[in-house]
């Protein structure tokens, strides 16, 4: 079942209208957080902002609609008080709406004449200093819809499109294009820009799948898959069970960013106890590895070609949790390491844990996702028994970039 999920980049509590889902009761998303709502297959509705008791900027989600693809928008033709976009999940090119609406309106009504403010007057809202912090349902003020236009036209639903026997106006039809397949919907509303925030540690709902695996018992040994004189990683299972190991390779990557795979696999491998693999990869892959396929868990990030140098880089990432220690190392003979090899599950406050939904232990996510906001007990704990300098724990530096010139990394598991 698709899900759709909310994000408040801001800094304070955003209140949304629900119709169609959640039994039509509003929800309050928490700053810098993410909610979630369920939905039903081939269902349709609309998530509408609520600026000082009056509807806002609104999302609008059909699922598994004609030819089975979604089709979203954002619309404005019931007002504005912030800025909303929407996409589906990991798909950048479906996204719809103006990220900075509210401040393209500003920009626009301190540039309008006299004339233009004084029509405008009784649907525009400023605050003391002169700004614009709200306007009124477009659909009822016609002046309002041409003004609106002059800046936002094609970005987002300002008139009420083809409807009832109108043809509407093209750029507003054009919002209705369809998305791409069936998946999850992605929300994000802020003051500022409400341009979705894609982190390599980027977080979103996961989704067990069946994906071809490779069974690896031998004790101590090592083998090849695939091809172990290609790119790719040593990997072993420090543990003492049965462990599986799953490769995500990104969606897309930026500069800096990155949009994470949770839902499609590349390949997944599993290791006997103590036992080693080689694991043959793509040289364009960007991604990471990590214990099956539930947060929280440890993420050991790496590429295997870097477009400056073509070596393979990589380091472990806490963010997201943590089920385990992991390390990282180069193979190139530059002696070069990341993570830590040490239980730090065991003696864990108990507020700085998560149940899996698996029933398994972890450490909380440190960078917040759809099931909380960043565990401030997670960080502190890891802070001072793993430190920034073994593994990212929130952002920021000081985490070894580990290099190997060969395209080939070494990771273990504990």
């Amino acid at each position: 079942m698709p899900n759709i999920n909310i994000t408040n980049l801001s800094n304070h509590p955003q209140e949304f209208e629900v119709h169609g889902w959640n039994d039509n009761r509003n929800i309050t998303v928490k700053p810098h957080s993410t909610s979630v709502i369920h939905s039903e297959p081939k269902k349709s509705g609309a998530i509408i902002a609520v600026h000082e008791g009056h509807e806002g900027e609104q999302a609008e989600i059909t699922f598994d609609g004609y030819g089975g693809n979604d089709f979203i928008d954002i619309s404005n033709i019931v007002g504005a008080g912030g800025n909303l976009t929407i996409q589906q999940e990991n798909d950048p090119s479906t996204r719809k709406g103006d990220p900075v609406f509210m401040q393209d309106l500003n920009s626009a009504w301190h540039k309008a004449s006299a004339q233009t403010k004084e029509s405008l007057r009784n649907c525009v809202h400023l605050n003391k200093e002169g700004n614009v912090i709200r306007i009124d349902a477009i659909k009822d003020h016609p002046e309002l819809e041409k003004f609106v236009r002059t800046f936002a036209d094609g970005k987002t639903y300002i008139g009420i499109g083809a409807w009832g026997g109108s043809s509407g106006n093209a750029h507003d039809n054009a919002q209705s294009s369809a998305a791409h397949g069936t998946k999850d919907s992605q929300i994000t509303y802020n003051d500022g820009d409400a341009t979705p925030r894609p982190p390599p540690h980027m977080a979103h709902r996961t989704m067990a799948r069946v994906v071809p695996q490779v069974h690896r018992t031998e004790d101590h040994k090592m083998g090849p898959i695939d091809d172990s004189h290609g790119p790719g990683l040593i990997l072993r299972n420090n543990s003492v069970k049965e462990e599986s190991y799953f490769f995500y390779d990104n969606y897309w990557n930026g500069n800096g960013t990155a949009g994470a795979n949770f839902d499609h696999p590349l390949k997944s491998i599993k290791l006997g106890p103590k036992a080693t693999t080689f694991v043959s990869l793509p040289a364009t892959f960007k991604g990471r590895v990590q214990r099956g396929t539930l947060l929280p868990a440890t993420w050991v990030e790496f590429q295997l070609d870097a477009s400056n140098d073509h070596a393979a880089h990589g380091d472990i990432s806490l963010e997201q949790g943590c089920d385990g220690a992991a390390t990282i190392k180069s193979t190139d003979g530059s002696n070069r390491m990341g993570g830590f090899m040490h239980d730090i599950l065991k003696d864990a406050p108990e507020v700085a844990v998560h149940k899996k939904a698996n029933g398994e232990k972890a450490l909380a996510t440190t960078m917040g996702n759809w099931m909380s906001g960043p565990n401030q007990a997670a960080i502190e704990y890891e802070r001072r028994v793993v430190g920034q300098d073994k593994a990212y724990i929130t952002g920021g530096t000081g985490v070894p970039d580990i290099a190997s010139k060969n395209r080939r990394l070494e990771v273990d598991f504990y």
